[in-house]
């Protein structure tokens, strides 16, 4: 069997079976690496060598966890859910039930989401400090979250895969394009957005799916949102102008270094300078934070532990190869193939724009041997690459919105994020993929 058939195939089905996703990341690397002819001892060298790739995200996490208990603390999340509250209340007295604010909380974080890739490209940064804010007021209004993991995965996943600008621009221009070109394709008349409509157009109508999959209305403990949130802490307008520049400094630090880690600092600093942190209470604060973005900071060490040994076994080119020695001569068979290597590749890396130039040094010179139009051959490619982004237990396209939606312990992480994201994404992006291909 191919290392990373069963690295991936153990990890999936240990996380489906409620064993932690760190455990099963790293049974899942133990067994590919085995399979793979690495040995135990190489194995783990790999796996520890890889370590390092995930700690630079887990310690932004970390901090920006620190961070949103700071804002949690000053007041922030209780003015947000008095406003909303008031909005819901004067909404059933109409007899409207606060479905204008229901729409209204999903419009902002669909906005918000698509907006981190390009308007604002600081990725999946706003979530640990927008999201759970908004608990409170998404809970009281019975709002089901593995709709708002579906609605949160579909703004971090489609824009770059459609609009050639922010993160689009890499995805898109500098890798996609990039690589098809070095595999022999002129792409010089290539308009890559016309490329990436129909399985664009796939992941739209995963979104329009979850809206009726979870339309049901689904209870929480707000108790324990209150616990974590501080939602019923007090707020003054000096404390509420406080938590916006905080935010503000945080983010523009961010685009100006590059770097969610000092961006969170510097917004807990000023919380702390500001005295709406109190400087006894800020050790404290800081380590809660930390510990509620531990799980996420772990996985995500754990999942770059996971691709190195898949990249040392040497058998990600091996299964592209074998994909392309089962294909033949039929371009349906090896279209499908082609989108489902990309899944599997993109399911264990956690990275499309990681699976992009693996898939394609293999994949291009095939698709033309076959005949495929080079708009096909990019829209092929760059599905490929996409897909698994949602639905991977180690893309931050499932971790991000699991950091925000789980910090009162009630979203889990498989069954609430990755399980929904993955029906309602790669399943979809799958089939519209494969249209694209054969109709392009």
């Amino acid at each position: 069997m191919n290392a990373v058939v069963a690295a991936v195939s153990v990890m999936l089905i240990l996380s489906l079976c409620r064993v932690h996703v760190v455990v099963a990341l790293i049974a899942g690397a133990l067994c590919g690496g085995l399979v793979g002819g690495l040995g135990i001892e190489s194995t783990l060298a790999a796996f520890n060598k890889g370590l390092g790739g995930g700690a630079t995200v887990a310690l932004s996490y970390a901090l920006l966890g620190a961070f949103a208990v700071a804002i949690g603390k000053s007041g922030l999340a209780h003015a947000l859910a008095d406003k909303a509250l008031a909005m819901i209340g004067r909404q059933a007295t109409q007899g409207q039930g606060g479905q204008t604010v229901k729409w209204l909380m999903i419009a902002l974080l669909l906005l918000v989401a698509i907006s981190s890739q390009n308007i604002l490209p600081i990725h999946i940064a706003f979530i640990p400090l927008l999201v759970p804010p908004l608990l409170y007021v998404l809970s009281n209004l019975r709002i089901d979250r593995r709709l708002i993991a579906c609605v949160l995965a579909f703004g971090l996943i489609t824009p770059y895969m459609f609009l050639p600008v922010g993160f689009g621009n890499i995805f898109l221009n500098e890798i996609l394009l990039a690589n098809v070109a070095k595999g022999g394709v002129d792409v010089s008349g290539v308009e890559v957005t016309q490329a990436m409509l129909i399985p664009a157009l796939g992941m739209a109508t995963g979104l329009i799916i979850a809206f009726f999959s979870y339309r049901k209305p689904r209870e929480y403990d707000l108790s324990r949102i209150v616990q974590v949130e501080q939602v019923g802490a007090a707020y003054s307008p000096l404390t509420l102008v406080v938590a916006a520049l905080a935010i503000a400094a945080a983010f523009i630090i961010q685009l100006w270094l590059d770097s969610m880690i000092i961006g969170a600092l510097a917004g807990f600093v000023i919380f702390s300078a500001s005295g709406v942190v109190r400087w006894r209470e800020a050790d404290d604060l800081f380590t809660e934070g930390m510990k509620m973005m531990a799980m996420i900071g772990f996985i995500m060490i754990a999942a770059a532990g996971f691709a190195e040994v898949m990249r040392e076994t040497g058998q990600v080119k091996t299964l592209v190869d074998a994909a392309a020695a089962w294909i033949g001569n039929s371009k349906a068979v090896a279209a499908l193939l082609m989108l489902l290597v990309g899944l599997l590749v993109t399911m264990g890396i956690g990275s499309s724009f990681s699976t992009v130039p693996i898939i394609a040094a293999i994949f291009v010179p095939l698709g033309v041997e076959l005949g495929f139009s080079p708009l096909a051959i990019v829209s092929l490619v760059g599905t490929a690459g996409a897909l698994g982004d949602g639905g991977s237990p180690a893309s931050d396209s499932t971790l991000g919105p699991t950091a925000g939606l789980n910090v009162d312990g009630q979203h889990n992480h498989i069954w609430d994020t990755v399980v929904p994201t993955f029906l309602h994404y790669n399943l979809p992006l799958l089939a519209f993929g494969w249209v694209a291909a054969m109709t392009l």
